[in-house]
């Protein structure tokens, strides 16, 4: 059996504050998988509120070199002696938004933590077997530098900005019971896109469901429709999402996906 909690989300449980930021706890056989630590050190404390023991997570996972799920590393590290902490190998302190066509805001990890935390910091390329049933998939798709430059997000490299081609973003996919099941943060380069990409990885396999934020809180009422057909077309069965979808594009999916979708927040539970 393969066990889910929701520890961040932007949508808040019982007794249980969240914030702009992802965090999931994944129970696999006898590991604990921690995905992303959100935009601060609540991770921590909402880990220890729904009965968690930080010190017992085996392994920690960043979905994407963004602050909303690394801002928490610094307190994972001080909390956490023994667990490496795996980000793609393109992963640097170098991801900036770009707004009102001036203004660049960083929005990547924190300042220092792979200097500071580089013995608990292991980097990975291409698909890397976590553990048991547990994969670290890359994007495969091309051109996604073309969907950085619309979101105006962009990597530092040989000091110039560059539309980010969101390499530093992977998939966490499980085998589960009911089939695999794809956990992906904010999917920036594509829900359909990743969905898409396990089908390739994994041929021979079943696609049971999607989990994570589809970064659609700032789409048109046609662009979501559209996102969400094509999820729909894909036969996926299950589809959870919050965080940077929010909450206006999450209503115009639930009217194509129906029960097929569910809400994320915190506290929320999932068997597989």
């Amino acid at each position: 059996m393969t066990k889910l909690t929701v520890i961040v989300d932007n949508k808040a449980g019982q007794e249980l504050k969240g914030e702009w930021g992802l965090s999931i706890l994944i129970e696999h056989n006898d590991k604990k998988i921690l995905l992303d630590v959100g935009g601060s050190d609540l991770f921590a404390e909402n880990l220890q509120k729904l009965g968690f023991d930080i010190k017992d997570i085996d392994y920690a996972v960043l979905s994407h070199a963004h602050y909303d799920h690394a801002n928490g590393m610094p307190r994972f590290f001080e909390d956490n002696k023994k667990a490496k902490f795996y980000l793609r190998k393109t992963t640097a302190e170098n991801c900036y938004a770009i707004d009102y066509l001036i203004f660049r805001r960083y929005i990547g990890i924190p300042k220092n933590v792979i200097r500071d935390y580089g013995d608990r910091i292991e980097f990975v390329s291409g698909d890397y077997k976590l553990c048991d049933g547990v994969y670290l998939i890359p994007h495969k798709s091309p051109c996604l530098d073309l969907i950085g430059k619309k979101e105006k997000m962009y990597t530092k490299v040989g000091g110039r900005l560059r539309p980010d081609n969101f390499s530093h973003e992977q998939s966490l996919v499980i085998e589960t019971e009911k089939g695999l099941v794809i956990l992906n943060s904010c999917s920036h380069g594509g829900a359909v896109n990743i969905i898409n990409e396990i089908k390739s990885t994994f041929p021979d396999k079943h696609i049971y469901g999607l989990i994570g934020g589809f970064h659609l809180y700032n789409k048109s009422k046609k662009e979501v429709e559209e996102v969400a057909k094509n999820i729909s077309e894909t036969g996926i069965e299950y589809i959870c999402t919050g965080h940077c979808t929010m909450g206006k594009a999450y209503g115009i999916m639930k009217e194509e996906l129906g029960d097929k979708l569910e809400q994320l927040h915190v506290g929320l539970v999932k068997e597989f």
